[in-house]
């Protein structure tokens, strides 16, 4: 390996959000001047012939766009952007991006507001005192000749622009380390049911750059055999030595049924050694929730907040819910009858498939969906699991692609039994053979997309994937929908549906 190439992967995390930082500057400048254009072919900005005034225009606009390219990379910042943690799917950077953009704007307005022109203080009040100072960040930017159009423009631009380049940059990223290419060597403390989960989730999700370079158990019956891709290295009594030979960077301690003093060991040499580490919780299942973190005297106590739904928040979605379903059933009306025609052409029955799902708080519905299997092959069978499985029609092949047999649920949604985006529906069977954690998925009203249907596990069962759910539930909001339906569309258009 050439010493440039060393130097990139060992200081690859600091090279990549300073590209960031570069390329979200590079789409600061074209949004503004993307705005600055269309606000002016808007009759936002005023059109003179005079050169001096044209002159005057375009400086206040190169004044005032470098003014918004510094609010929001500094806004940008303030709400983790540049941050080399990962959310699950990266919900909480397209968040970040959108509460920055808005955040940035309210900013902007208050800069020019308070930091326009110089005015006269009152002799012999403390308000002398700020005048020289005042003169020294003077802007010099009348906010009366700024065009209110532009701006807004400005700004939608931005957002938009942002959260491309954005996704953009995360398939990048994601490309970067399916290669190998800035990942931190990481060990797993613990080759249980835990520690086995946290190693499928490490390579379901390629994004979060870690590589497993194997487990540490203290079972001797374990120690050198294969746990699915990975090897059982040795016991505990091996891990500062296999730190120091792997080169690892980062230790998961995946030992929730242990005793404390091992864990605090482990987090000990940890310590000693400059290595970070993570614990897994002994009420991890817990700690999946939302919790509050209380005291009594020097003991930490930890509970759960009280539930209580936000009427403006379930109002926005259920407003949210009746106009986006109006808007794609009206629009794709023409499509819904051709595939009718479709489906009742090649294969004898009706056009949709009806079935009784579970809802929320375990109330149930019929659920609709264009049918793309034979009649007679139906029912409540296992969900296949192949584009080759025979009971598919050709064009159920072709609707379950790109998630077309899902339109009829727009319906379902109208009247009230599903949302847009939430936790998918199970059948009876499933929902009956719930324990208490898993039923926590029914506190939400079920969705035709959600945080599953766009992950990497995808191709899994919904009921080994609660995870999903649960974040979803925990942290639903109207900007959380949002963002899942955008991304929803990106997976449609490729075709990545269900087979």
């Amino acid at each position: 390996m050439t010493a440039l190439g060393t130097m990139v992967r060992r200081n690859f995390e600091p090279l990549l959000l300073s590209a960031q930082v570069v390329v979200d500057l590079l789409v600061l400048i074209l949004s503004c001047w993307i705005g600055y254009e269309v606000g002016r072919r808007l009759g936002g900005v005023a059109i003179e012939v005079d050169p001096a005034f044209v002159a005057r225009q375009a400086r206040l606009y190169q004044e005032l766009s470098a003014l918004v390219c510094a609010v929001c990379l500094v806004t940008f910042h303030a709400f983790g952007m540049y941050s080399p943690n990962k959310s699950l799917l990266n919900m909480n950077e397209f968040k970040a991006v959108v509460k920055s953009v808005v955040v940035s704007f309210f900013v902007l307005f208050t800069l020019i507001v308070y930091l326009h022109s110089t005015w006269q203080a009152p002799s012999g009040t403390l308000y002398e005192i700020i005048v020289p100072l005042h003169r020294v960040i003077d802007l010099d930017i009348n906010p009366n000749s700024i065009s209110r159009v532009t701006l807004l423009v400005t700004f939608a631009t931005i957002l938009l622009a942002t959260m491309l380049s954005r996704f953009v940059s995360f398939r990048l990223i994601q490309g970067l380390h399916r290669r190998g290419i800035g990942n931190r060597n990481v060990l797993i403390c613990g080759a249980g049911a835990i520690g086995r989960k946290l190693q499928r989730k490490f390579m379901l999700v390629p994004t979060l750059g870690l590589n497993l370079v194997g487990f540490v158990d203290d079972d001797p019956a374990l120690e050198g055999t294969m746990v699915e891709r990975s090897r059982v290295l040795g016991g505990f009594d091996d891990l500062e030595r296999l730190i120091a030979v792997h080169k690892v960077s980062e230790v998961f301690v995946a030992l929730p049924d242990q005793d404390e003093a091992r864990t605090m060991r482990i987090v000990e040499l940890c310590e000693r050694t400059g290595t970070t580490y993570k614990v897994v919780p002994r009420f991890w299942q817990l700690m999946q929730f939302k919790v509050r973190l209380d005291n009594l005297d020097s003991i930490p106590l930890i509970t759960r907040p009280e539930r209580s739904r936000s009427l403006a928040g379930a109002f926005a979605k259920r407003a949210f819910d009746i106009c986006f379903s109006a808007v794609v059933v009206v629009a794709l009306a023409p499509v819904l009858c051709l595939i009718g025609l479709l489906i009742k052409q090649q294969s004898p029955g009706p056009v949709f498939f009806k079935q009784q799902r579970i809802g929320r708080d375990g109330r149930t519905f019929t659920m609709w969906k264009f049918r793309t299997m034979h009649v007679h092959m139906g029912g409540d069978a296992p969900t296949p699991n192949s584009p080759y499985d025979p009971r598919i029609t050709p064009i159920g092949r072709w609707l379950r692609r790109y998630s077309l047999d899902e339109l009829p649920q727009f319906f379902n949604v109208l009247f009230g039994g599903m949302s847009v985006v939430g936790p998918r529906p199970e059948m009876r069977f499933i929902v009956d053979g719930y324990d208490s954690f898993q039923r926590e998925r029914l506190r939400a009203k079920p969705g035709i997309t959600g945080l599953w249907q766009i992950s990497y596990a995808r191709a899994a069962a919904i009921h080994d994937n609660l995870d999903y759910d649960l974040y979803y539930i925990e942290n639903q909001s109207f900007l959380l929908d949002l963002v899942i339906v955008a991304l929803t569309v990106f997976a449609v258009a490729k075709g990545t549906g269900a087979y």
